[in-house]
């Protein structure tokens, strides 16, 4: 018989690699008859609320610095205004399983904000991932008869930026001051990210309407975004961090995608082309070797006491 802990680590991974991986549909679905930014800002605002609400019945203290205020609400702009909110914008024009193909090069973007940036020295099998992602983002792009479709470019760019974004954020995150609880950092994030995202749907005039006025399709749409894809699986993803291998909690890149290309095919009717399905297996095999020498130079430092 499974103990607790077994449980909840089981059930946490099914959480990341299902929830994370279904978001792409259900974001799908939403963008295709409610506005982008509309999207993020009402799934965020409301996420972030409740998961305030969830911190503070934990017994966690929700006061922070004005210092981890300011980096909160950068990382918010960075993970969630950006990197979701103009992701969403892009699956207006590109299918849920192609998006999550780009969506998978968020290690390989990070590698390489690493090297160019932080001028960091890469194991060789880092490079080789590096190297693996890039030849597989090209093939993934080049499709000709993707490049038909209208404003698929404009897709492709804009889901590029969201992940570009992403990678930023993360780097970020990892060296600025942040609220200690994971919950309470998320709730921060979340609820400033919502806000802006409400800001500039506003400004740019998108057409708001009631969620009581919604389809049914849409509405469960976005209750699943709110409580699959924000609450429960970020939660599932910050309690993996705490108790298992951060190189295992990273494998949701690989599953992900399977799981986007999946549910887009049998749900939505997407076409997967042969040079996807090829573009995606070099992608995910270049995303592997990239964190598995990001593991092995972690061991390395620990053991050299750095």
């Amino acid at each position: 018989m499974l103990s607790r802990k077994k449980t909840f680590i089981i059930l946490s991974f099914i959480a990341i690699y299902v929830f994370w991986g279904s978001t792409f549909l259900w974001n799908k679905i939403a963008v295709t008859k409610l506005p982008p930014f509309m999207i993020g800002g009402m799934r965020f605002c409301t996420a972030g609320l409740l998961i305030f609400a969830l911190a503070a019945a934990l017994g966690h203290s929700l006061r922070i610095s004005w210092k981890q205020l300011g980096n909160s609400i950068l990382a918010g702009i960075l993970f969630l205004s950006v990197g979701n909110g103009v992701f969403v914008w892009a699956l207006k024009y590109i299918d849920s399983g192609f998006g999550s193909l780009i969506a998978s090069m968020y290690p390989l973007f990070t590698i390489l904000i690493m090297m160019l940036v932080q001028k960091r020295k890469l194991k060789k099998m880092t490079v080789f991932g590096v190297i693996l992602g890039l030849c597989g983002m090209i093939l993934l792009i080049s499709q000709r008869e993707l490049a038909v479709e209208p404003n698929f470019w404009l897709g492709v760019g804009l889901a590029v930026t969201a992940i570009f974004s992403w990678s930023c954020g993360s780097l970020m995150v990892a060296q600025v001051d942040t609220p200690k609880n994971h919950f309470v950092s998320t709730a921060y994030q979340m609820t400033a990210a919502g806000l802006i995202l409400i800001l500039a749907s506003l400004v740019i005039g998108e057409e708001w309407s009631s969620p009581l006025n919604w389809q049914s399709r849409t509405q469960i749409a976005m209750l699943c975004l709110v409580f699959f894809g924000s609450i429960a699986a970020f939660s599932a993803f910050n309690y993996l961090l705490k108790n298992v291998a951060t190189e295992k909690v990273t494998t949701s890149a690989y599953v992900n995608p399977v799981i986007a290309l999946f549910l887009g095919w049998y749900f939505l009717g997407e076409k997967l082309t042969t040079q996807s399905a090829v573009a995606a297996a070099i992608l995910i095999t270049g995303v592997y070797f990239i964190n598995t020498g990001r593991s092995k130079n972690k061991a390395e430092n620990m053991r050299s006491g750095k």
